[in-house]
């Protein structure tokens, strides 16, 4: 059975949108609940078998690293005071045989600029996974583990996609498919990436923050011209990939929040909130 043993989390961006409080609070640090918008990814990484955790982050962003480093002080007054429950949330078990890397991204250039930092930690015969962590998606088996399953069907790299409304296609990278797949499959051949059309967009499917990709992406990552607004965009790489490697589309289940936005972030934590039993219908 395949296994993918690496993610790359890109998350060196400012967070605008949530200024002030992203001023000195890195976004993905912000909690849902009690929990911080990173660690739902990364625990979503780590449930498909994820090893190694490579952050793509800016030297303002030391929250991150401290949250998943080890507190010693912290770990002895909890064993202390018998606070076990509380133990096990800041030192989680399935932590313990991760490896956590961290590599600067020194300025903002794009999403498939972010992504060509961690070149060097990946070799360019195997696959990993990149989690946009502004995404929250929840289900179980959750996204990861579907775009793994996919793979193992397809040998290829696999895109999570979801339908959105013609209006929302101007958000998202919104992908082709080739003729000769079948409709009513949920995994379907993918021909090309449209990024944010602003009219005529090639389908009504959108690419969430969840890819599993081959490591000779990095190849085509390196070759990648800047766009109009200076950046190098993942989905271009991708594109010019598609030319010589087998891409699939995978309409995944779950549940998404996209807590990048303040609407997101709301929706996000009110329906933990509810599942948790915190506050009621």
């Amino acid at each position: 059975m395949t296994k993918i043993k690496k993610a790359i989390f890109p998350v060196a961006g400012f967070g605008t949108r949530f200024l002030p409080a992203t001023k000195s609070i890195p976004k993905e640090m912000l909690p849902i609940i009690d929990t911080p918008l990173i660690e739902y990814a990364v625990r979503e990484a780590i449930t498909a078998g994820v090893t190694e955790i490579i952050f793509v982050t800016s030297p303002a962003k030391k929250a991150i690293e401290s949250h998943f480093s080890h507190n010693m002080e912290l770990r002895t007054l909890l064993e202390n005071a018998g606070k076990h429950s509380s133990l096990e949330k800041v030192f989680p078990r399935e932590f313990e045989e991760v490896a956590f890397h961290y590599v600067m991204q020194f300025s903002q250039n794009g999403l498939g600029h972010a992504v060509l930092q961690a070149k060097d930690l990946i070799k360019e015969d195997e696959f990993f996974f990149v989690l946009l962590a502004d995404d929250l998606i929840l289900n179980s088996p959750n996204v990861c583990e579907q775009l793994l399953s996919a793979h193992q069907i397809s040998g290829g790299s696999v895109l999570a996609l979801n339908k959105v409304s013609h209006e929302d296609t101007k958000k998202y990278g919104v992908v082709s498919f080739k003729d000769d797949t079948d409709k009513d499959n949920s995994l379907r051949a993918l021909k090309s990436i449209v990024e944010k059309p602003q009219s005529n967009p090639p389908s009504n499917y959108g690419m969430p923050g969840r890819y599993l990709l081959e490591g000779t992406i990095f190849n085509y990552l390196e070759s990648t011209k800047e766009g109009a607004q200076g950046e190098i965009q993942l989905a271009d790489a991708i594109n010019a990939s598609m030319q010589d490697k087998d891409y699939f589309g995978l309409e995944y289940q779950g549940d998404k929040f996209d807590c990048g936005s303040k609407e997101g972030f709301l929706r996000a934590n009110l329906h933990i909130a509810k599942a948790q039993n915190i506050i009621y219908e």
